[in-house]
């Protein structure tokens, strides 16, 4: 019996992604590090320090304190990306998907990468919707860990096997699913060929489908 969900946000309930590859951008372009919109596929749901992580590579002369750095410089920009998000910039559907989840009796989770998402639903006032916020930084493993989603259900005080995950990525997926939770993927069936249910976007969200 589902008594949970936990949603991701980016590209889930709202687009950062183009703010998050602009700094990326910014910042690769500085450290004349090749990146491209096609790198940055790669980025999707993982955390911060592990995207840095990617786009370093293997090249040497970044110890740990000009990795925080970087990653801290690269925040920055994106926080002035973001800086005038507001209730329009959710994706069409998103409100009505999460007052779907609060209508049954559900268990609500923001099970995100992003250390920014409390300050993004707090913007799209949306942040009432949620029962429980997951901070990433807590986590000793990102997405396609299963850590975050984990510790949503653990939140909730619901079994992994009650819970859904809402992703939108092939890392997020992973995760879900090593959670032992069922995955709704957000997107085509040919980019997240492991979801259980796909739908093309989160307004074709239908609790009842994923209940039976």
């Amino acid at each position: 019996m589902l008594k949970g969900v936990a949603f991701d946000l980016d590209g889930v309930l709202t687009d950062t992604a183009r703010a998050h590859y602009r700094a990326w951008k910014k910042l690769a372009d500085m450290l004349a590090i090749p990146f491209d919109e096609e790198a940055n596929e790669a980025l999707k749901g993982v955390d911060r320090m592990g995207s840095l992580a990617l786009i370093l590579g293997d090249r040497p002369g970044h110890d740990e304190a000009e990795r925080i750095r970087l990653a801290t410089l690269k925040n920055d920009w994106y926080l002035e990306e973001i800086a005038h998000f507001g209730p329009e910039d959710l994706f069409p559907g998103a409100r009505e998907a999460l007052e779907q989840c609060r209508a049954a009796g559900l268990g609500i989770a923001l099970a995100s990468a992003s250390r920014n998402a409390p300050l993004l639903i707090a913007r799209m006032q949306v942040a009432e919707l949620f029962d429980t916020i997951i901070d990433p930084a807590s986590l000793a493993a990102g997405k396609p860990a299963p850590d975050i989603f984990l510790a949503a259900a653990e939140a909730l005080g619901r079994a992994p096997a009650e819970m859904l995950g809402v992703e939108d990525a092939p890392a997020g997926v992973q995760a879900i699913h090593a959670a032992g939770m069922k995955a709704v993927g957000v997107g085509d069936r040919a980019a997240l060929p492991d979801a259980d249910w796909i739908i093309p976007a989160i307004a074709d969200f239908d609790l009842a489908a994923y209940s039976a």
